[in-house]
């Protein structure tokens, strides 16, 4: 609804001798608000937005939660090569690691298993289905050799290095 104030306005320039036309004042009381039509382009507007940015969201979270696996496994390389300095080994003399890893807390993506025997050892960080990270395997062995023995589907993986995209880029 159109103010006194915009009204007299709007009739003070209509009576005004202008170069060009003025556009018709809508009555007082006339109905404003936007129009059916308006509203179904802005709710179209906003979903093909939304169909594009949270895939990449998506994407961007997944990238997070392999970084944060990957600094896992490089920190527990540096506790059992504290360990092997300390004890000449890498495992407790039980067939365990001699650091085992932390276990998976509430936030972690990714759970850690160790194995090692005598001057050797891998650490397994396995992706939680529960984290949307199934599928998902990094190794890291006493040589500090890095790999991706399993990836999901439209992942490539790698044997040289770990894998942080899609198309098989190494971190």
């Amino acid at each position: 609804m159109c103010a006194p104030i915009e009204f007299f306005a709007c009739q003070w320039l209509r009576n005004r001798e202008m170069p060009r036309p003025v556009p018709p004042c809508p009555p007082p009381g006339a109905p404003a608000g936007f129009t059916l039509i308006e509203l179904v382009v802005v709710v179209a507007i906003a979903a093909i937005l939304a169909a594009i940015a949270i895939p990449a969201y998506a994407d961007h979270l997944r990238r997070g939660r392999i970084t944060e696996a990957l600094t896992r496994l490089a920190d527990q390389r540096v506790r059992l090569e504290q360990y092997f300095l300390d004890q000449r080994r890498y495992d407790d003399g039980a067939g365990q690691c001699g650091a085992p890893p932390p276990p998976a807390g509430a936030a972690d993506a990714f759970a850690l298993e160790c194995a090692a025997v005598g001057t050797g050892y891998l650490v397994r960080a396995t992706g939680l289905a529960a984290k949307g990270m199934r599928g998902f395997v990094y190794t890291i062995d006493h040589a500090n050799a890095r790999r991706t023995p399993s990836t999901p589907d439209g992942w490539t993986g790698s044997d040289r290095c770990w894998v942080v995209r899609r198309d098989g880029s190494c971190g």
